[in-house]
């Protein structure tokens, strides 16, 4: 549930950059498709190696508050 509120913040600062359009738009476009894929390799590499869903959902969690902190601070 955590992680559902946490990323909704992360969604709604990125559909403000997106909007903003240009450059800025464009490299967030580009930077949120490269990191769904990162953050989806890592987790299907972490259940491959024996992790538990509760260790990756905690990666997610952590990747989002980087995300945060990153498209808050601009």
């Amino acid at each position: 549930m955590m992680l559902a509120l946490e990323a909704q913040k992360v969604i709604e600062l990125r559909i403000v950059r997106l909007s903003w359009g240009g450059r800025e738009g464009r490299a967030e476009m580009q930077a949120m498709v490269i990191e769904k894929v990162h953050a989806g390799m890592e987790a299907a590499t972490t259940l491959m190696a024996g992790g538990s869903p509760e260790r990756v959902i905690a990666r997610y969690r952590e990747h989002v508050a980087t995300n945060t902190k990153r498209l808050t601070a601009a």
